[in-house]
């Protein structure tokens, strides 16, 4: 990052926290607390992004001393250097942990407390006692902290904002409700529901991709693109959260929010400006176009033991009856002049061949004429790992053969830009609440937007017990997969030599 664009950021942050916030994470001795919030915000001191007077405290109903505090929440930080060790000194210095309950007024009486001692002893004036609340919590107390922390906790002398984790609800109803239980405590402004892929550094870029470079704007429509495919594969099972994860499946997992969040960004018009309320409700207005799932437009599949690796329902958390999706392909159609009858693919699973989350713009086959046997183009963006966007597309064999092969042009992030820090996503979207951005969060009406396009299936699939397709733990997914996808125009042409980010020509 550049120094003038670090000032930049640090400004907007001094402008919204005039010098001084306490940020209280509940939750602090469960593991999103030390694998992604703590991380994250070490991270923004590093870089000098959180403002002067900054203190963190650690909130949950663990008895922790200060010495197993400190080992949780720096278990997963990365220390190197020797300038790293002293900002590690630094940083827990400005942390403590206080212990309490979620349902208990006594609790969140002696966690404000704390926070005006803290406050006090910073000599912090009206306007910096700003509290930022993020709840690295399970669903199930989500209210009971939200009511605690307004009713006790809430500032009168600085901002008030509340992070929220997902699952927001299992349905259109209980997030209905859940978002109108929420919206009586914390204003729609105050609270930041996030989905970590909005941060990813990929998914930021989609934005810029589509609507700074004028060549993309013709070809983003029905008329160039066939199919759309977003992909999300995981290569390890549920791993001792399958109790959890049966309860919510592979769809409200990763599918209704992280990759419909994804869609959301390729699909939609272009925003009035670039504002957060421009870019959300450009997403809502598309996803109110977006036809609910059908049960034929979905493939759901279960993985099963595969050599050493156990199956789904080999963990003990699990029942041996469970229908739970761990795999899901499901079909997207919006009904709007640019996209209508271009399939937009989503695909998740765990247990599967590779890790891979991949946005993929299959184009149309050209015409009848020259080169009609001509390999479809195809815009990849690749989010993780190793950020890069390539274009696939045909080209002459070099050498004296006339034959047409398939290449790409690629930028491959790490092979062309140098000093490159690639930040972790929570590390943006906790930056982005400092300085009052809800761009990459969620607001309420795109959450029941969301949830319209997926409740329908979701009932049906609970209500009928649709049974998954077996697939073998480690492989691609149900063998059903390929005739499934056939079905929308999707190509994979196996007969066609391809290797990326280098081939031969030799072969």
């Amino acid at each position: 990052m550049s120094s003038s664009d670090q000032k930049g950021l640090q400004q907007r942050v001094e402008e919204q926290m005039h010098g001084a916030v306490t940020i209280i994470v509940l939750g602090a001795s469960g593991d999103l607390a030390g694998k992604k919030t703590y991380p994250a915000l070490f991270n923004l001191y590093c870089t000098g992004f959180l403002p002067e007077k900054t203190h963190i405290i650690g909130y949950a109903r663990s008895n922790l001393d200060r010495k197993e505090y400190v080992k949780r929440i720096t278990a997963h930080l990365k220390v190197n250097s020797d300038q790293d060790k002293k900002n590690l000194d630094e940083f827990l210095k400005m942390t403590d942990y206080t212990e309490g309950q979620y349902d208990q007024d006594d609790s969140w009486e002696n966690l404000n407390k704390r926070v005006c001692q803290l406050e006090e002893e910073r000599g912090l004036k009206k306007g910096q006692k700003n509290r930022v609340f993020y709840m690295a919590l399970p669903p199930s107390v989500f209210l009971p902290v939200a009511t605690g922390l307004r009713k006790h906790v809430y500032g009168s002398e600085g901002h008030n904002r509340i992070v929220v984790e997902k699952p927001f609800g299992k349905d259109l109803e209980s997030s209905t409700k859940l978002a109108e239980d929420l919206g009586k405590l914390f204003k729609e402004d105050e609270i930041y529901r996030i989905d970590h892929y909005l941060g990813k550094e990929m998914v930021k870029n989609i934005m810029p991709l589509r609507f700074a470079n004028i060549f993309l704007g013709p070809m983003w429509c029905a008329q160039s693109i066939d199919n759309v495919q977003i992909t999300l594969k995981e290569p390890f099972g549920t791993e001792g959260r399958g109790g959890y994860f049966d309860e919510y499946n592979i769809i409200r997992d990763v599918m209704q929010n992280h990759l419909l969040q994804v869609f959301s960004l390729v699909a939609m018009e272009k925003p009035e400006g670039k504002d957060p309320e421009s870019i959300r409700d450009a997403k809502v207005k598309l996803l109110r176009c977006v036809k609910p799932i059908k049960l034929e437009d979905s493939l759901l599949g279960q993985y099963v033991a595969n050599g050493d690796k156990p199956g789904y329902k080999d963990d003990d958390t699990v029942p041996n009856d469970s229908i739970c999706p761990t795999f899901a392909t499901l079909v997207l159609w919006v009904d709007n002049d640019r996209w209508r009858k271009v399939p937009f693919v989503l695909k998740a699973g765990k247990a599967l061949d590779n890790a891979k989350v991949e946005i993929r713009l299959q184009f149309r086959d050209v015409p009848e004429g020259l080169y009609e046997d001509a390999v479809r183009n195809e815009l990849v963006m690749r989010v993780q790992p190793d950020e890069a966007i390539y274009f696939k597309f045909n080209n002459k064999n070099p050498g004296l053969s006339y034959r047409t092969i398939t290449t790409d042009l690629d930028l491959t992030y790490k092979d062309r830009y140098k000093d490159m820090r690639v930040p972790d996503a929570y590390e943006g979207l906790i930056l982005d609440v400092l300085r009052s951005d809800h761009s990459n969060f969620v607001r309420d009406d795109e959450l029941d937007a969301a949830w319209r396009i997926f409740t329908p299936l979701l009932h049906t699939i609970d209500r009928d017990r649709i049974q998954p397709k077996p697939y073998p733990y480690g492989s691609r997914g149900p063998k059903e997969l390929d005739e499934f996808v056939s079905k929308y125009g999707i190509v994979r042409r196996a007969d066609v030599p391809y290797e990326w980010p280098v081939q031969s020509v030799g072969k």
